[in-house]
């Protein structure tokens, strides 16, 4: 039997437990730097699999190797990211988060379980392939300052080291049995902003003897959009965005002392992004103490923008169809939403894609970081074989 049809048969004979096991996870979520239990959960499967690893790596994070035929040829990376978010589950399913305020809202749980899946089929099949395997089952991926890096900074990607490395994500908008892709920049860096406008307070009916902080807000956040529209270069995507404003002591008659404001930045020009936080502090100041104020504008630098490598993705888009067929497999528009894999990204060839977990006519469409977000499992089976086809078509080049 030619190996695509051996990896589509474990892949569908793994199916039912892979199932459970994403249930599992989806049932035991964990924070950002508390996956405590998921990196055990995940070790002891790869244990169950006898599949070597090492268990610690960012403090959760577990890294197994698969080792083939002529094991030094290639090394090719596979990643999932374990960890959930602080959001309250409503849906009404057997495999509802347990941990009240913490929810698998962004499909970490689908892409531990389907790693966990083509790791036992690449196992199974170590001896149909060269090269070996490095599986990166990363913590923190939702938290600054990513997982990712740290899992870099001890190590992860060395002894041995990958030639490249795959990563998939799930995407409602694409129902399931359909991947996507995109070569070249694909989403973008994300810096928090952190801004404190200060004032001095008093009667809302005496706004002459203020210096009023809500005001001044006002006006700043006007010209900082002025940055995005009149300063950036029109073919360079960016996006600022503020979704937290609070005021210190204020009300219907009282001129509060200082406004709070959080916000995010979002760019894909590494050179635009530094520039672009020069002139958003000064803005910032300036417009502030032109009024009668001041201003506190801390940046907080996230992730870099994700890159995916041309030539692999190209490669990985070929031998997606050979897989799934050209009418499964669509191309991607930029997103401006961000991801730590970039990080990754930077320190080798990688490819991002997109799994397609929607299912309108069953009602399975709600987005990503939302409390109903879930998926059409058979996106497991799917996600699962498919990465482990990419994988042994990359160490077979």
């Amino acid at each position: 039997m030619a190996l695509k049809e051996q990896i589509k048969q474990l892949a569908k004979e793994y199916a039912e437990d892979t199932i459970k096991i994403r249930r599992h996870i989806h049932q035991n979520p964990e924070l950002s730097y508390e996956e405590i239990k998921t990196g055990r959960f995940i070790a002891q499967k790869l244990k169950a699999y006898k599949i070597p690893h090492e268990h610690g790596c960012a403090v959760n994070g577990v890294v197994g190797i698969i080792k083939g035929k002529n094991p030094d040829k290639k090394v090719v990376a596979l990643r999932a990211d374990i960890d959930a978010l602080p959001i309250e589950e409503a849906n009404d399913v057997s495999y509802k988060s347990k941990n009240k305020g913490v929810m698998h809202a962004c499909g970490h749980d689908v892409h531990t379980s389907s790693l966990l899946c083509t790791a036992r089929i690449l196992n199974k099949l170590k001896k149909e392939f060269e090269g070996t395997v490095k599986l990166i089952f990363q913590p923190a991926e939702e938290k600054l300052p990513g997982g990712a890096s740290i899992m870099i900074k001890e190590g992860v990607l060395e002894n041995p080291k990958p030639k490249s490395i795959f990563g998939q994500h799930v995407h409602p908008p694409l129902e399931v049995g359909k991947i996507g892709l995109r070569p070249g920049m694909y989403m973008a860096s994300a810096d928090e902003i952190y801004m404190t406008v200060k004032g001095r307070g008093g009667h809302g009916a005496l706004p002459h003897d203020c210096i009023d902080p809500i005001l001044i807000t006002a006006h700043i956040l006007t010209a900082l959009q002025q940055i995005v529209s009149r300063k950036s270069n029109p073919t360079i995507p960016s996006v600022l965005t503020f979704g937290k404003i609070n005021s210190t002591g204020g009300a219907t008659n009282i001129i509060p002392n200082e406004v709070k404001l959080e916000g995010t930045f979002r760019t894909m020009n590494e050179k635009w992004r530094k520039k672009a936080h020069k002139l958003m502090r000064k803005m910032a100041k300036n417009m502030a103490k032109s009024m009668g104020g001041a201003c506190s504008f801390k940046i907080v630098k996230g992730y870099p923008a994700l890159i995916n490598h041309p030539e692999l993705t190209l490669k990985a888009k070929e031998n997606a169809i050979a897989f799934l067929g050209k009418k499964n497999v669509v191309d991607l528009p930029i997103r401006m939403t961000a991801e730590d894999f970039s990080y990754y990204s930077q320190e080798m060839p990688a490819c991002f894609y997109r799994l397609g977990t929607g299912n309108s006519k069953k009602g399975i469409t709600s987005p990503v970081h939302t409390n109903t977000f879930n998926i059409d499992e058979r996106a497991l089976e799917l996600g699962a074989g498919l990465m482990a086809w990419l994988t042994v078509s990359e160490l077979g080049e």
